[in-house]
């Protein structure tokens, strides 16, 4: 991949913007409610698949290697936490959000909402997942399957729906003036 000085400035604010997000939170249960979503979901609109998942690859190391930029905190440790599942569907949400984009010849709020809402599935599908596992083998909580999906998913769904919503609205007006520069 070949990367101009662009690209690396906008992975960067992506990845910056991602872990900012993390900080913006509400505390509802055992993952709460931030603004990851919504800059990882813009990530993969504005950035394409390939650098939208960069940013978000990026954003997960950063905080593999210590510096404290998810939720709780950092380190390698961290994939011992019952949400890490969804920072690694970040990456590939992003990812498939982007591709989706990028197959598209036409930007409209409708086909970028349908890119955000398949992308934000594929966060569930590894989250959820790993949100069970954690809480049931590593804190050791008493869960079912169809509760790790109630607390991990469905209480959600509506702000994830107007991230993804925000996100096309956003993407429609942005894009035409992102590869407008993309010369520069």
């Amino acid at each position: 991949m070949n990367m101009k000085t662009r690209d690396i400035i906008l992975v960067s604010i992506f990845a910056a913007l991602t872990a900012i997000g993390a900080f913006i939170k509400i505390p509802i249960g055992p993952a709460p409610i931030t603004l990851q979503l919504l800059f990882t979901t813009l990530a993969g609109v504005l950035l394409g698949s390939k650098l939208g998942a960069l940013s978000q690859l990026i954003y997960v190391l950063l905080g593999l290697v210590g510096i404290p930029v998810f939720t709780e905190g950092g380190g390698f440790s961290y994939i011992l936490k019952p949400t890490f599942g969804y920072l690694l569907g970040f990456i590939l949400g992003a990812y498939i959000i982007g591709k989706i984009a990028e197959h598209y010849k036409k930007v409209s709020t409708y086909n970028l909402f349908f890119a955000c809402l398949i992308g934000t599935i594929v966060i569930y599908i590894i989250g959820v997942p790993y949100l069970y596992l954690g809480l049931k083998y590593v804190v050791h909580k008493d869960i079912g399957f169809i509760n790790a999906i109630k607390v991990g998913c469905i209480v959600f769904l509506p702000g994830d729906l107007a991230k993804c919503l925000l996100t096309a609205a956003l993407g429609k007006k942005i894009i035409p003036t992102l590869n407008k520069s993309k010369g520069f």
